[in-house]
C-alpha cells in the first residue's frame, strides 16, 4: 500500500489530472491511496472572496465565486466527456458554489470572518477537486472511490491550524480506507481538510495536504509516501533563487525536516514527522516528468557536510533582556509558555546570560506575545529580517562548513547565529533584503566552486 499526494499544480487542470491518471495506472498494483490538493491557486481565491465579502465587497466576492465555478465546471467537463457521471459532478460543483454565495452574503452582513468560517470556505477547494479527480479516474477505467477527507482526518478545533488526533485518524483510516484498498479500489480524498468533534470542518493550515498524506500513510502503515509536485525533487536550493540548483537524490529525514522548516517549498514542514515515526520513506517526484529520479527521504543517506541551502524571508525577531534570567531556574520555560499560549511558533533561538532572542515566522499574535513578555523585562522587536540555513548531517563534524559559510557572506551583517542541537543546521539571521544574494553566495561556495 502506498500514498500518492498530488499538489495543486499537479491537478490544476484537465491535462495535469490526466498525467495523474497515468501515474496511478502505473502504480495500481501497489494499492495506492490518492490525496489531492485543490486545483492550483483555488484556495487563495477562496480565501480572497471570503475576505472581500466580509469587507463589504460582495459583488467582487460573487464574481470570484463565478470564476471558480466556471473553472471547475470547465475542467470537469473536459475530463468527463461521455461519462455518465458528468451531470452529477457538475451538480456537486454547482451546489458547492451556491453554498459559497450564501456564505459570502452572510459574511457581508456580519462584516467579519471567524477562523471557523475561513476553514469552511478554504475546505471547498479540496472537497471538489477530490470528487473531480475520482470521477476522472473512474472514467478512465481506474476503480477510484471518492472519500470525504473529513471522514478520515480527525482534528481538534484550532481552526485554520488544526492539530491532528493521531489515534482517531488511525481508527478512521482502518475503518474507511483499508477496506476499500482490500477490495481493489483506489480511495481519492482531499488533503488539508479535517473535522473536529461535532463534524465541524477544520483545516491543517496552508500546505497541509502534504501533512494529510503523511498522516494517512502512517495510519495505514504504507510502504511509501509519494509527493507529486512541479519540481524534480528536493534541490540544493530553491531553483527560483538559484537557477542551477542540483537534485538531491537521497536525503536523511532530519535534513529534509530542517530544510522544510526553513523555507524549502517542496514539502510542508510537518510532512516528515508521521513518516519518521513509522519509518516510511517519502519520495518527491515531478508529475510533469514522472520518469525522473526524484528524491528519496529516508533514515540513511550519504553523509555530507552541507546537503542544501534554504532561506526564509519576512522574519520577525523578538528580543527579551532581563537581569532576572541570571541563574533563575525555570525562567526560559515561563518565557516559552508565552509563545505556546498565543500559538506562535519559534524558529531560531539565541540566548545569553541575561537575554534571549527568537525569530517568528508568523507575527499574527505578536502584540499579545510582546505584551506578555514585558512582564519579564525589556522587549524589542526587529522586523524585515530573513534567515539563511546551511543544512547537512556533517556540518559540525570538524568540517570547515561553518567558517566557509560565514566567509561566503562577506559584508552581510549577521544579527543572530545558531547551530542546531543535532548539529545539522547552521542558521544565520540577516537583513531580509540580503536573503537572495546570501543564498546564491552560499550555493556557489558549497556546490559550484569545486565544479
Amino acid at each position: 500500500m502506498i500514498v500518492c499526494k498530488f499538489g495543486g499544480t499537479s491537478v490544476q487542470d484537465a491535462e495535469a489530472i490526466d498525467r495523474a491518471v497515468a501515474i496511478i495506472r502505473e502504480k495500481a498494483a501497489r494499492q495506492p491511496i490518492v490525496v489531492v490538493s485543490a486545483l492550483g491557486g483555488a484556495t487563495n481565491q477562496l480565501l480572497e472572496l471570503a475576505q472581500k465579502a466580509a469587507a463589504g465587497e460582495l459583488l467582487v466576492a460573487l464574481q470570484l465565486i463565478e470564476q471558480l465555478r466556471d473553472r471547475h465546471l470547465r475542467e470537469a467537463a473536459a475530463l468527463l466527456v461521455g461519462s455518465d457521471e458528468a451531470d452529477e459532478i457538475a451538480s456537486e460543483i454547482g451546489a458547492g458554489f451556491d453554498e459559497l454565495a450564501h456564505l459570502a452574503e452572510a459574511f457581508r452582513t456580519l462584516g467579519y470572518l471567524t477562523p471557523r468560517s475561513l476553514d469552511t470556505v478554504a475546505a471547498v477547494g479540496e472537497l471538489l477537486s477530490s470528487q473531480i479527480v475520482a470521477a476522472a479516474f473512474r472514467h478512465r477505467g481506474l476503480p477510484a472511490v471518492f472519500v470525504d477527507a473529513r471522514d478520515v482526518m480527525k482534528t481538534n478545533d484550532f481552526f485554520t491550524k488544526a492539530e491532528p488526533d493521531i489515534d482517531e485518524i488511525e481508527r478512521a483510516a482502518q475503518l474507511v480506507l483499508t477496506p476499500l484498498v482490500q477490495r481493489g479500489q483506489i480511495p481519492v480524498m482531499g488533503g488539508f481538510v479535517g473535522t473536529a468533534p461535532g463534524r465541524v470542518t477544520t483545516t491543517l493550515g496552508r500546505g497541509g495536504s502534504d501533512y494529510s498524506a503523511s498522516l494517512v500513510g502512517a495510519a495505514v502503515q504504507a510502504e511509501a509516501i509519494e509527493i507529486w509536485t512541479d519540481v524534480d525533487g528536493m534541490l540544493t536550493a530553491d531553483p527560483r533563487v538559484v537557477p542551477n540548483a542540483k537534485l538531491i537524490e537521497r536525503i536523511r529525514f532530519d535534513e529534509a525536516a530542517e530544510l522544510a522548516s526553513f523555507g524549502a517549498k517542496v514539502l510542508h514542514p510537518s510532512t516528515i514527522a508521521p513518516a519518521v515515526q513509522r519509518g516510511i520513506p517519502v519520495y518527491v517526484f515531478n508529475s510533469r516528468r514522472p520518469e525522473g529520479r526524484g528524491t528519496m527521504i529516508a533514515f540513511e543517506a550519504p553523509r555530507m557536510a552541507v546537503r542544501a541551502i534554504a532561506g526564509k524571508r519576512n522574519t520577525t525577531v523578538v528580543k527579551l533582556r532581563s537581569a532576572r534570567m541570571l541563574l533563575a531556574p525555570g525562567f526560559l520555560r515561563r518565557v516559552f509558555e508565552v509563545f505556546e499560549t498565543h500559538r506562535t511558533s519559534v524558529d531560531v533561538v539565541a540566548t545569553s546570560e541575561v537575554s534571549i532572542s527568537v525569530t517568528l515566522d508568523d507575527p499574527t499574535n505578536l502584540d499579545d506575545v510582546v505584551a506578555d513578555l514585558m512582564q519579564f523585562g525589556d522587549v524589542a522587536v526587529e522586523r524585515e529580517r530573513g534567515i539563511v540555513a546551511i543544512v547537512g548531517a556533517g556540518i559540525a563534524d570538524g568540517s570547515r562548513a561553518i567558517a566557509d559559510a560565514i566567509a561566503a557572506l562577506g559584508p552581510v551583517p549577521v544579527y543572530m547565529a545558531s547551530l542546531s542541537a543535532t548539529g545539522i543546521n547552521f542558521t544565520l539571521v540577516i537583513d531580509d533584503a540580503e536573503v537572495v544574494a546570501a543564498m546564491q553566495r552560499l550555493h556557489r561556495t558549497f556546490f559550484e566552486s569545486a565544479a
